[in-house]
Formats: C-alpha cells, structure tokens, sequence
C-alpha cells in the first residue's frame, strides 16, 4: 500500500509524494486533527494533461487501487480519472511513455471513496468525517461564551462555517438551546427582523442572555447574504442590548477527532480496503458510507448527483425541497428546533424523571421534553432522585433553560427500583393525578417500566402511558443501537487514554493497563479500544482465557521490540471474575520485562462526568421530543371521560434507535430479549467491531470474519429517513 501526499497534486507531480506505507507509519497518529499526508487543491487534475501525469505516475508504481477521501469535488474528479482510464493508457502507449504490456496490466482502476467534510453536505451517508469533531470545537467555544454571558444580560452572534449547508449551525442551535437561527436552506420570510426582535425581548424575563448562530452562507428569500455583522448591529439598533459578534473561522477544522471521528474513520476505512480487495472490472465506483450504525457501499454517482441537486433547488428557491433532500435527520432537527420555539396552555400532567446512574444528554432530553410538553398543553412535573422520590413540583419553560450543556442529572437520579417503594409510587401518581410516566434512564429505568407495567393488574393508577428514553454509559438496555451518555463517555475515555500515552512521550517502551466502566457490557471499552488505537480489549461478551492473555502478551511484545513505543489495553470492568486488572497488569509487567514497563489506570467515575458531547446534546433533544409526541398520542388515544386508562402492552415502551429507525418497543416484548442477571441485551449489535480491533493492531485475522457493507442505493427514499445525527 502507497501513500500519495497532497491530493491530486501528489498524483500529477509524482516522485516522492507517493511514499510506501508501512505500519509505523500510521503508528500513534489516531489522536492527531487534519491529515498527516497532506491536501491541495489541484488545477491540473482538471485537466486531461494532469490526469495523464497522474495515470503515468500510478503505472510506474504499479497502483490500480485507489482510495480517495474527499468532498463531492474530489469524488467526482476520482470517478472522471477512472472511466477515462483506459483511454489514459491507450494515449501513454501511443506517446511511448509505457509499454503495451504494461498498460494490459494495469488495464483497470478501482476507485472507493471516503467522504471528509464538516459541513455534512454530502447526501447517502449519514455522518462524514470530521463533521463531529467540528461539532466539537463550536460546543466547546459556546459552553466557553455562556458561562460568562450569563453574568450579564448580553446577546451573543455566533457565525459558523457553512458557505452552502446549514448542517453545523442548525445541530449546534439545538445542542445549545439558541434563540434564533440562520441557515442557506432555510431563509426566514419577509419581516424577520421584527419577528427576531420581538422573539429575543420576549426572552429576556427569567433568562440572562441571548444566543443567535448564523451560517456563513445564510441567505434570506430573495437570495441576499444576512451577515453576522447585520444581525448584531440589528439588534444593538433595534433592542439596544449588549451584543457581542464571534466569528469561529478555521477553528472549527482544528483540534483532536472526536470519538465519533476517529471510530468511524477507521471502520469506513477497513471497509474501503476490503471493498477495493473484492471490486472487479465490472464494480462501479462507490463511496463508503455511515447508514444508521451501520458501513454500507453507496454507488458514487448516485450521492454525487443528490447532492448536486440540493444546491440546484437552493439556486432555484426551492428551499422547502432542499431541506428534504438534505436528509431526513436535518429535516427533523429543522423541524423540532422550530417546534421548540413557542408555548401553549395546558392539557394532562406529565411526570419527568431519571432513573440509575447519571448520564450525559439526560438534562438535554429533559429541557425539549418538558418545553414540547408545554407546546402540546400538559402540565408537566420534574420527580426528585427517581423512583424512590417525590414529585418537586410543576416545571415551566425557564426551569429548563440552559440544560442542554450541563452534565449529570439535574434532576437527581437513584438506581432504586419501583417494587420497593410501589405504594408510595402510586400514592404520588394520586396526589398529582400523573396521566403520563416519561423515565429518561439506564438500564434501571427499563427494569422499573417493567415492574410498572406488570404492577397494572393491582394498581389502576400505574395504567398510564409510560416511556424510557435510554441513557446510560454502559449502552446496555435492550431495544436500542445507541443510549444517552455513551458517545460522552466515550469520548472521556478516550481523553483519558490520550494523555495517559502522552504521559509516556519521554520512555522508550511503556505498555498502560487502562480499566473502564459498563458492568457486564463492553460498549464502552471496544468503541475506547477503537478511537485510542488499542492493542488489546478484554470484555465479558468476548470470552477469554489464559492461553488468549499469553498470546496477546507475546503478540504486543515481538511489537514493542520493533518500532512501537507504547501500548494500550482496555479491560472492561466486569471482563472476569478472576481475570483482574491487577493481575493482567502484572502478567503483563512479568512477561514484558526488559522489554517494556507497565503501568495500569481505573478511570473511574469521571466517565459519567463532563458536559455532553454534541451528539449527546443534539440525541437527548431528539428523543425527549420523539418521547413527548408519543405520550401525548396516547394520551389522546386512551382517554376515557374524565380520566385516562391505558392498559395495553403498547403504552409501556423503550424508545429505540436500530439502524436507521426510531421505534417504541413494548417493554413486555424486551422481557424475553433481555439477560437480567447480567442486565444487558441477549445479543450485542456492536461485537462486528471485534475483527476490526484485531486488524487494526496487526493481529492476523481471517476475513471471513469481519462483516462487510451492503451496497444501498441513494434515492429521495432513502435519505429521507432519520437517522438521529
């Protein structure tokens, strides 16, 4: 495998920009931001002269595969340099620069692409890279600008990148609750300025600041650019209030990758290697992609064509159409941060409570559950320290305000199961006349809907709709891909790992044992093992013995004597019960000796600390308004007279997220899925990962193991659904 630094430029210019890649040099480079070979924009690929140099150069090294990893543009020059190929050839024939041999073994070239941009923009794939982290630094720059706007009444404008989509101001709007909102596929209708105005001073009771992101590349009907700079001084004119201007730049492309970044970049990875392995002559060009949880193969051509059309219906003024065609998680989050905007008098009462250990994004679902409960009329009650507390009394819309950036539970939450307090739980229910239960917890939250629900046939007041929203470090509670807290804790452990090898800069060979959390559950240490470039994880689900721990031993080992400096091994904290990280850590300091030191690590509960990551912010958002819009459905569904009685499986369920679809799952069905001793789901959808922590630190592993993409076709259809990023 080769290397070719700075783009197209390195293929047209040739030489020593298309190095031979080995494993070292790769090695200890997951942690670091941008690209370490280098990007340019290329003039000369666009033309046919370039692309013979660049065809020339890759015969000479005897290239015929090649993985590109880009925007559109790129994509679409990789897909042009591939079906002019045989025509390249035939020319270099004829002008004498290669052989006839030559060329009829290099008569075909693969082309797979990767999709690298913040902005999100291109259509089939529902995440690309990079796009996360740059969540991450304008989270970062806008929890920095809160804490010290709430000391004063001041009005902030944030402009974000995005010269044609809107896709990081409108996640970061509704991962910071912001008032107001500009983006290109969107323009506000005529007299915005008032309806803003009007909006920001209705605000300014109970709330100490204002918040206003606008896209760089935000238009208003008619096509006009609104710049920040418009928007401040607007609201200096029109309101006189203190008002601030931050620009965020180049700041948002810097920075470390996020966890989300560094695990989806390496299974988009393996999987265009295996792709280029398995394409034949006949394989059209193809882009991998994210689809849900899973790495599919996306006909290049396809996503290229989609995504050029949403600027061709931007350019038209079609914009409610552009909106659809960015997919439908971006129309769903343009459609809820609109939908959390106003308020309206009250219907039924709702009670809102956490359950089991805290979890990043519990506050968030909390703050679009209670303001949407608001929208649609209910009354709605926030419980103290979950089952086993009282109701602490009704909610408004400024208790909520500023929750989406707080870690923990503000609520208070205790992992107290409802049976051991069921009297005084149905008691509370009566003397607040509670007609909906929503649960936003772990694996205790489910458990507790369960003994709810199954405590119906003596209970008339538990016979209400009731909903869990999952939220857990662990990712352990049955019916759903993904719970609130995981991506958070993911992205800590993955902090912690970076510093800990860091630590190590100045020693020649030092091998870390690094303990995480997630009971029985190993979520938490594989998608760690993953985005800190692991050399070995150990989990409960994957079983291990003695003869695998010598093996893993000498295989890290014959590394560090080579050209690896440092190791990293995760083990799960309930891996096994005699298998500890104590002892792991002093077979592995035995069996190293003179070859490297070990030190071991238990992170510890800082796992469960920190604020939200934007996926968690912008996912507990999300799924408190899924929550409330089902709960008030079945409200309206089993109201009888003057009360409601909901005794059905399907008004008890775990709001769940699998593959590319939300679905509310009876919590008596999950009874039969679930390992209770263990408090975990019968079967894991994330152990796939397990071959591609192998591969990728050097364990010789047969392919037959690893699952590859499905090819998914890229239609109007298919990118409408929401996928939750």
């Amino acid at each position: 495998m080769r290397s070719c630094y700075f783009g197209y430029q390195g293929l047209v210019d040739g030489g020593d920009n298309i190095k031979l890649a080995h494993w070292h040099s790769v090695t200890n480079i997951i942690q670091q931001g941008g690209t370490m070979i280098g990007s340019a924009r290329c003039k000369a690929f666009t033309t046919r002269e370039g692309r013979i140099a660049a065809a020339f150069n890759l015969v000479k090294k005897g290239i015929t595969n090649l993985c590109v990893c880009g925007g559109d543009g790129s994509l679409t020059g990789a897909n042009i340099f591939r079906s002019e190929w045989s025509g390249l050839l035939a020319e270099l024939v004829e002008k004498g620069r290669i052989t006839d041999t030559l060329a009829k073994q290099h008569g075909h070239l693969n082309i797979v692409g990767l999709v690298g941009s913040i902005d999100n923009d291109f259509c089939g794939t529902d995440m690309t890279i990079g796009a996360d982290s740059a969540l991450h630094r304008i989270m970062e720059i806008i929890d920095a600008i809160m804490t010290t706007a709430q000391s004063h009444q001041r009005t902030f404008v944030l402009e974000v990148m995005g010269r044609h989509c809107g896709y990081l101001a409108l996640v970061s709007a509704l991962a910071s609750g912001a008032d107001w909102l500009f983006i290109p596929e969107a323009p506000p209708k005529e007299g915005w300025e008032d309806r803003m105005c009007n909006r920001l001073e209705s605000r300014t009771t109970g709330s100490r600041l204002n918040i206003i992101i606008i896209a760089e590349g935000a238009i208003d009907m008619n096509g006009k650019p609104i710049t920040s700079t418009y928007v401040k001084d607007l609201v200096v004119k029109r309101l006189g209030y203190d008002t601030r201007l931050t620009v965020l730049g180049h700041v948002q492309r810097g920075g470390t990758p996020s966890a989300f970044d560094r695990t989806l970049s390496s299974r988009l990875g393996v999987e265009a290697v295996i792709a280029l392995m398995e394409a034949t002559p006949d394989t059209p060009a193809c882009v991998i992609g994210l689809s849900g949880n899973q790495a599919v193969r996306l006909p290049l051509m396809e996503c290229v064509e989609m995504t050029k059309l949403v600027q061709k219906c931007m350019n038209e003024r079609r914009f409610d159409e552009a909106v659809k065609l960015r997919g439908g998680s971006f129309e769903n989050n343009w459609n809820i941060y609109k939908l959390l905007a106003f308020q309206k008098p009250t219907n039924f009462t709702l009670a809102i409570l956490n359950v089991g250990a805290p979890a990043a994004g519990m506050n968030s679902a909390v703050r679009s559950a209670v303001r949407l409960a608001l929208i649609h009329g209910h009354k709605v009650y926030g419980v103290h320290d979950g089952f086993q507390g009282l109701a602490k009394g009704e909610m408004n819309w400024g208790n909520v305000a500023g929750w989406t950036g707080q870690g923990g539970s503000l609520l208070g939450t205790k992992r107290t199961l409802p049976e051991e307090h069921m009297e005084n739980v149905v008691e509370t229910i009566r003397k607040y006349k509670i007609s909906a239960l929503l649960v936003i917890g772990g694996f205790e939250g489910y458990e507790g809907v369960l003994q709810l629900f199954e405590a119906r046939t003596h209970y008339e007041e538990l016979c209400i709709p009731m909903c869990v929203v999952p939220a857990t470090i662990s990712n352990n509670v049955p019916g759903t891909d993904f719970s609130l807290g995981a991506d958070t804790a993911v992205n800590s452990v993955m902090d912690c790992c970076d510093k800990i090898k860091q630590s190590a800069s100045g020693t020649k060979s030092r091998v870390f044992v690094v303990e995480t959390m997630g009971g029985y559950s190993g979520y938490l240490a594989t998608t760690a093992g993953i985005a800190t470039g692991a050399d070995a994880v150990y989990i409960y689900e994957d079983p291990f013995n003695i003869h695998d721990l010598t093996t893993n031993v000498e295989h890290l080992t014959e590394k560090m004597k080579k050209d690896v400096q440092r190791g990293l091994v995760l083990r799960n904290e309930k891996c096994h019960e005699f298998y500890t990280t104590d002892f792991i850590h002093k077979l592995y300091s035995a069996e190293g000796k003179g070859i490297f030191d070990c030190r071991f690590n238990v992170l510890g509960h800082l796992q469960q600390g920190g604020a939200p990551s934007p996926f968690d912010r912008n996912f507990g958002t999300k799924l408190g308004v899924r929550a409330i819009q089902w709960l008030s459905q079945k409200l309206s569904e089993n109201f009888r007279q003057d009360h409601v009685f909901a005794n059905s499986s399907d008004t008890a369920c775990v709001l769940g997220f699998s593959r590319k679809v939300i679905s509310f799952i009876p919590v008596t069905e999950l009874k039969a899925m679930t390992d209770f001793e263990h408090r975990m789901p019968k079967e894991q959808w994330w152990l796939k990962f397990r071959p591609i922590l192998k591969m990728l630190a050097k364990y010789q592993i047969s392919f037959c193991e690893y699952v590859p993409g499905e090819i998914e076709h890229v239609t109007r259809r298919s990118i409408s659904i929401d996928s939750v990023f």
